[in-house]
């Protein structure tokens, strides 16, 4: 198991999306930032598949000081959960995650997906195909 990190995803961003590693991570931490201002005013953040976050409020307790044992009273304070969606829960359980969803989230700016063909149906090379997201059926 790897720890990836932010300057990780925002060189693989941008080698993807064709754009600088500044411009990338000017985009990420915009993203992270709207998240983290959302989460701060106790609001919702659903993305549909990867999952949701949101606060709930963590009911106060008695705690005891662990050098002098006396109790000492923990407040309520709000805390962020989150609950991972179907896509993920499918990756982490080492599933086949639903090929449709995974095909739409490896499309570019350039109008194409990994395997090269544009969504106006144009091919690379100059033909036409029709492209129409279908349940792949290689293991």
């Amino acid at each position: 198991m790897a720890t990836i990190t932010k300057k990780e995803l925002v060189e693989r961003i941008a080698q993807r999306c064709g754009l600088t590693r500044a411009q990338t991570r000017t985009v990420v931490q915009m993203f992270l930032d709207e998240i983290i201002a959302e989460l701060g005013r106790e609001n919702r953040i659903e993305f549909r598949e990867f999952g949701v976050f949101d606060v709930q409020m963590r009911a106060p307790r008695t705690a005891r000081n662990p050098r002098t044992l006396e109790p000492v009273t923990v407040p309520a304070k709000p805390t962020v959960r989150f609950r991972a969606g179907r896509l993920m829960k499918q990756a982490v359980e080492n599933e086949q995650p639903d090929v449709r969803v995974l095909r739409l989230a490896n499309d570019h700016l350039d109008g194409t997906h990994d395997d090269g063909i544009r969504h106006d149906g144009a091919h690379p090379d100059g033909g036409v195909q029709n492209h129409v997201l279908q349940q792949d059926s290689r293991g």
